[in-house]
């Protein structure tokens, strides 16, 4: 920067020394240069006081020892807007830069109302200045290199702050308020003694740039995922043992620096990422775990399949762990096998086919399913399934739930729970035997071995419930469990529109034996709320027994012996099923109790459909529970538009339900969730339930937008959904739930097809891949072709084709996307159509590109066709379980 305060040496006699005569160089004053920079300050102040309102930028070094003094008269300069003193200028004899004598600010420096740029750097500050936090214009602060050790929560004032450098303090925490600083675009936190960030950071959505090196952080909380305009972020030199997968999704990442930090376990989508830097890690190994004999494990082999395309691993009789993709792993204990046995496994998104959900069981995971079922291991091995964060509720439980082939039931395992990051734990249990495995919340479960000696279970959820098992209550040992369900008179309320009702908890009762009990069982039940044994009408309380299956309730005071004391209701039973006790006028309480469990089962829903800005014929679907609706929306905001989301409807977990494309709109291309035209979901109240689809229109659209329609449809329901809520879906029209606009702009494409895009019949016909590990065909090139648009030169890039080619093809086809997209990607397949991996590179490049939907369309067709594939080798009797490898692995990844 040049000097703007100039000395002038005036013409002197040579008995008489020169002495300067400074002045104001425009509206800048910068005295910084000068090791007497604070005494010339002093000379300007006195003899130009007029024009001390002009300046607008001045710098001075703070390691000057009149600096202290000098600061009192800054407040003077009210059209100040910039304003340096910054130490550093200094060195001591081994070279480091000296700090500044600052250690406050004057009160009076808060009336510099226009300043918009403060440095401050290489002082000692022990704390911020209360006075900085009224300069509310202020855009650029830095005070690095001081010794702050935490900022105040007033710093949520700097509402204009743009760039906010604090590296190199003692800072071990940061406010709360820094959340709403949302216009931050840099922010360097380096070099301090951050062991944590709070939530609110995720509101930065401006930040482009984040540094975090050099600290102590241990893990980073999911709303770091919410930056979205975040294209370096700097995480080196920390404690690190987690990080989000959802990183990997920001639009804009260029630079995700991770080295030198404690990971031993990396989400594939971030390893994936090609801007991504690893090195310094000690990915794959483990710490010591106990066992549960108080031994120590020893450091086992680690195996990591996902880094290769192989969807199967080795296990020999030494042990090892596995980490598979999302976050799934395995230990394998020394000895649980005897030889060297190849597992396969699938990561399966949830479907009706492969998930089985009791009454009032939340699902909480994908399906994790590890091949040969059955198969018997030596000693038992842990399974770690990964899920999403849950509050914990008293009245819940998470446990593992597999199925069981010998006896052909699915068996919840005994589980526990290790938190694996802010927003995602770990489900955790040992199994001798391999099947499908998932996460699942369910109704607190308390059970008791009976024997002919007789019992006595109580209500973890409610000690005022009771079971009593007389002596001879049954011949041999059995199995009973009990769960609860707790129903608030609000809920209760809101359900029924009744204030006058109540009910008791639902008491759910279930053994290991068909068989009825010998004596009768003795089960205490409280009152419904707010009625006593002394102020009951006996004639409007009901004890109702539930059918399970058939979701009836039937009145069955009459038939048991009810003994009502002050706060409690006996009665006996010599079997077992779901017992509800309710007090209320109504005389029709059967079909009140159907309405209420139903509803208790419920959940309220909207769905969302909004197109892709860029390209508006890419649609996103999505089911929302409606308290997630409004976050939904607005994180999506600024990449897709649409409609408002749907009015509620209610849904079960687990119902399926489909979306249908109407007046002129369809799919572009057959899916394998696609039926009959329409997309296929399964709703599950913990799960994204979304998917982005590609659609078209058989109407012209060189002369008008077409204005279309998406509808959500009732699909087949759960099984044992209570008759009560199917009655309504009689008729024509009884499944549709809710419809909403899309709208397809007019085309500029001058060929008049825009929905077909034109073939170069001087391409020959091409497939890429291979049957075993899955090809795809000329047609499905050109479906992936119809679908990229204007993100053609994005994905070219990450294809690895180079840029002068890609410019090539944009100057020959200057006119014709569609023409220049097809010579893209067939140049591309031409190339790499004989590499075995070029699929998987295909996949990779889409979701680099952001382009997940493509990706997924791709995984789709690859997983049909090996399906299909290995269907045809064992129909011609060539799969005999000797195959080669990999053959094996084709079979697996089927």
């Amino acid at each position: 920067m040049e000097h703007l305060l100039d000395p002038q040496w005036e013409e002197t006699s040579p008995e008489e020394p020169a002495s300067p005569t400074p002045h104001i160089a425009g509206n800048r004053l910068i005295l910084d240069v000068y090791l007497d920079g604070c005494e010339r300050f002093l000379q300007v102040t006195d003899s130009r006081t007029g024009d001390l309102v002009e300046v607008e930028f001045l710098r001075l070094s703070s390691n000057d020892a009149m600096i202290t003094s000098v600061v009192a008269d800054l407040p003077r300069f009210s059209h100040l807007r910039s304003l340096v003193l910054k130490g550093g200028h200094l060195r001591d004899d081994y070279g480091r830069c000296q700090n500044g004598l600052l250690t406050t600010l004057p009160p009076d420096i808060s009336k510099l109302s226009l300043l918009r740029h403060l440095d401050l750097s290489f002082n000692n500050f022990l704390e911020l200045p209360s006075c900085i936090t009224a300069l509310s214009l202020l855009t650029t602060l830095h005070l690095g290199y001081n010794h702050l050790k935490a900022l105040p929560d007033e710093i949520r004032e700097l509402k204009f702050l743009t760039d906010l450098l604090l590296m190199s303090n003692q800072l071990e925490e940061l406010p709360a308020g820094i959340g709403q600083l949302k216009n931050l675009e840099k922010v360097d936190l380096s070099e301090n003694k951050l062991v944590s960030l709070p939530e609110e950071v995720g509101n930065l959505q401006q930040c482009a740039d984040l540094d975090l090196s050099a600290n102590s952080l241990a893990n980073l909380p999911e709303t770091v995922c919410n930056m979205m305009s975040l294209q370096q972020l700097y995480l080196h030199n920390n404690v690190l043992v987690a990080v989000p997968a959802g990183l990997a999704s920001l639009p804009h990442l260029t630079r995700l620096d991770l080295q030198n930090n404690r990971l031993r376990t990396v989400p594939p989508e971030i390893m994936h990422c090609s801007c991504v830097y690893l090195q310094g890690n000690p990915i794959g190994e483990l710490e010591p775990s106990p066992l549960s004999e108080g031994k120590i494990l020893e450091i086992l082999p680690i195996v990591t399949p996902f880094l290769t395309n192989v969807l199967s691993f080795c296990v020999t009789p030494d042990g090892c762990w596995v980490f598979l993709p999302r976050g799934f792993h395995l230990c394998f204990p020394p000895g649980a096998v005897s030889c060297t046995m190849r597992i396969h496994y699938q990561i399966l998104l949830p479907d009706q086919q492969h998930v089985r959900l009791g009454h009032h069981d939340v699902l909480l995971s994908s399906t994790l399913e590890l091949q040969p079922h059955g198969i018997q291991f030596h000693q038992d091995v842990e399974i770690n399934v990964p899920f999403a964060f849950l509050k914990p509720v008293p009245k819940r439980e998470v446990v593992i739930r597999t199925f069981t082939d010998g006896s052909g039931t699915w068996t919840d395992l005994t589980t526990t729970i290790k938190e694996r990051s802010l927003h995602e734990m770990l489900a955790s249990c040992k199994t001798a035997h391999f099947s499908w495995f998932l996460v699942v919340s369910r109704l607190v479960e308390d059970r008791c071995e009976v024997p002919k000696e007789g019992e006595l279970l109580f209500s973890s959820v409610d000690q005022n419930i009771r079971v009593e098992f007389p002596p001879g209550a049954t011949a041999e040992t059995r199995t009973v469990r009990m769960q609860v369900l707790p129903v608030s008179k609000k809920m209760l309320e809101r359900i029924t529109g009744d204030s006058e009702s109540s009910t008791s908890p639902l008491l759910c009762l279930s053994q290991s034996s068909a068989a009825n009990f010998l004596n009768p069982v003795k089960i205490q039940l409280p009152l419904p709320l707010g009625v006593t044994g002394d102020t009951l009408d006996r004639s409007h309380l009901y004890l109702l027994h539930g059918d399970p299956r058939a979701q009836t309730w039937t009145d069955i005071t009459n038939q048991v012996v009810l003994q009502i004391t002050h706060i409690y209701a006996h009665f006996q039973v010599d079997h077992f099923s779901w017992y509800w006790l309710w007090y209320t006028t109504k005389s029709y309480v059967g079909e009140l109790a159907k309405n209420v469990y139903k509803r208790l089962r419920m959940y309220q829903v909207n769905f969302v459909a909004l197109q892709r800005k860029r390209d508006p014929e890419q649609v996103l679907l999505q089911c929302v529970p409606k308290h997630k609706v409004e976050s939904t929306v607005k994180r999506l905001q600024d990449r897709y538009k649409g409609p408002e989301p749907s009015d509620l409807v209610e849904l079960v977990e687990g119902e399926q339900f489909f979306a249908t494309f109407e007046q002129g709109l369809k799919l572009y291309s057959e899916r394998p969730d696609c039926v009959n035209g329409r997309i296929c979901f399964v709703f599950y109240s913990r799960m994204k339930n979304v998917k982005e689809v590609y659609v078209t229109s058989s109407a012209d659209r060189m002369e008008k937008d077409v204005k279309g329609q998406v509808s959500f449809y009732r699909g087949s329901v759960p099984e044992g959904l209570p008759e009560e809520v199917t009655k309504h879906r009689k008729g024509s029209r009884s499944d549709w739930m809710a419809t909403l606009p899309i709208k397809l702009p007019r085309t500029k494409c001058p060929n008049g097809e825009p929905d077909k895009p034109r073939i170069n019949h001087s391409l020959p016909p091409l497939n890429i891949g291979n049957p075993e590990m899955g090809y795809l065909t000329e047609t499905n090139l050109l479906s992936i072709a119809s679908q990229i648009g204007s993100d053609w030169m994005n994905i070219g890039i990450n294809l690895g084709l180079p840029y002068q080619e890609l410019e090539r093809i944009r100057f020959k086809n200057s006119k014709d996307l569609n023409q220049l997209i097809l010579d893209m990607i067939f140049l591309w397949a031409q190339k790499n159509s004989e590499q075995p991996d070029c699929v998987q590179k295909l996949v990779q490049a889409m979701r680099t590109s952001k382009r997940n939907d493509i990706a997924d369309e791709i995984e789709d067709v690859i997983a049909l066709g090996k399906e299909k594939y290995t269907r045809s080798i064992r129909r011609v009797g060539l799969d005999q379980g000797n195959s080669s490898g990999d053959s094996a692995i084709a079979m697996s990844q089927s």
